[in-house]
């Protein structure tokens, strides 16, 4: 093919990469997808033939909506569409003998369909790593080529793709800017720049390419080694499950301003037997108070007839966000191991209503350890007096 392209960092690391996966976290207006789709076009399709090349994103209208538009748009700008190669209806189409196919995730029929030799996942944070998996399971690639190239703005603080796929040793990294797009416009530049001076968090995520924390996410914590020496054990919380939700158990302490949790276990399908075993295992004794959901009071009485020193935890009206208040006053801490906690924190955030604003309400997932952090410390450490006698 005579055409000319101008080539760019995005193009480049495509190119020269050994890895099989390639992370592109860029700013917006960074031209990451842009130029990926030039690769794929000029460079990939015109070296192999017979290959199926799938494109992703989390629904169709989004999907239709960008990186299938800049699709279509290149090859009609370089005279390369040919209608009788366009599948409209399967949305598909054929060039130099390769397969392209346009697929949204929420199709879950053809997301565990058929084989292909790359995957390109558009905005990679929207989706799940279930979907994330289901993806790479059915992706075979071609040697001395990426199989997996996947792209997003970094909005969220935490995702599975920094702890899952980031530290992977087949896994290529790289971070694109607005400043890496050659072609934008000048008052887009100016446009990107004044968000450094109005909202640095945005001017962070869109302008620097870098990661933000979601203003949705309802806690900020910190990550420690081991609980320190001097923290006052505050008391053990439980939060009751069985097959869809798990059963978590966890130690709260107090220092200062800092409240620091440990996970004991998170565990699916456990009885109140396999509870009580667990608390054997863990060498927990009759006198260790363990505040528990209140909602069930049956699996209480039954801890209790085991032995154990378990507890309603105080509930009432506005409990959650009660709950929610006395944990915020303090510095939260989450030891390392305790990962199921850590990723419930990443996760748990405010409702938004359909214009973006914040509601004074969490949203009821991701908050099976937080719950138990909650019954753990509302008792103790809701009334001053109680809270004095019970961490000396």
């Amino acid at each position: 093919m005579s055409t000319q392209i101008e080539t760019n960092v995005v193009w480049e690391h495509l190119e020269e990469t050994n890895k099989k996966i390639v992370i592109l976290q860029g700013g917006t207006r960074s031209g990451k997808t842009y130029n990926s789709m030039l690769w794929l076009i000029f460079s990939y399709a015109q070296r192999h033939t017979g290959k199926t090349i799938t494109i992703f994103r989390a629904t169709y209208p989004a999907l239709r909506a960008t990186v299938m538009r800049d699709f279509f748009d290149i090859l009609k700008q370089h005279d390369l569409y040919n209608e009788a190669n366009h599948n409209k209806s399967n949305s598909e189409y054929r060039l130099n003998g390769n397969l392209f196919e346009f697929v949204s995730v929420d199709q879950s029929s053809r997301l565990k369909g058929r084989k292909r030799n790359l995957a390109f996942l558009n905005e990679c944070n929207e989706i799940t790593f279930d979907s994330f998996t289901q993806i790479i399971f059915r992706t075979v690639g071609v040697e001395g080529d990426p199989s997996i190239i996947m792209d997003y703005n970094p909005s969220d603080e935490y995702s599975w793709i920094y702890t899952k796929v980031k530290p992977r040793d087949d896994a290529q990294f790289t971070i694109t800017t607005y400043k890496d797009n050659k072609f934008l416009e000048q008052s887009l530049v100016e446009e990107i720049e004044r968000l450094r001076d109005t909202d640095p968090d945005y001017w962070r995520v869109y302008g620097l390419g870098q990661v933000g924390r979601n203003r949705a996410t309802v806690f900020k914590v910190s990550e420690c080694e081991e609980i320190p020496p001097d923290a006052k054990l505050v008391a053990k919380g439980l939060d009751w499950g069985f097959v869809n939700d798990p059963s978590v158990l966890v130690d709260t302490y107090v220092l200062d301003n800092n409240l620091y949790i440990d996970e004991l276990f998170y565990d699916y399908a456990m009885t109140n037997r396999d509870i009580h075993n667990k608390l054997l295992e863990l060498g927990l004794t009759r006198q260790d108070e363990i505040f528990a959901d209140s909602s069930e009071p049956k699996s209480i009485d039954e801890l209790h007839r085991f032995g154990w020193n378990c507890k309603p935890a105080t509930k009432g009206k506005d409990s959650v966000l009660m709950g929610i208040d006395l944990m915020k006053r303090y510095n939260i801490y989450v030891t390392s191991r305790s990962t199921n906690t850590i990723q419930e924190f990443r996760n748990y955030k405010w409702i938004e209503d359909r214009n973006g604003n914040l509601l004074n309400k969490p949203v009821d997932a991701h908050n099976h350890s937080i719950d138990s952090i909650r019954y753990s410390i509302f008792t103790k450490l809701s009334r001053p007096n109680v809270a004095r006698y019970a961490i000396r």
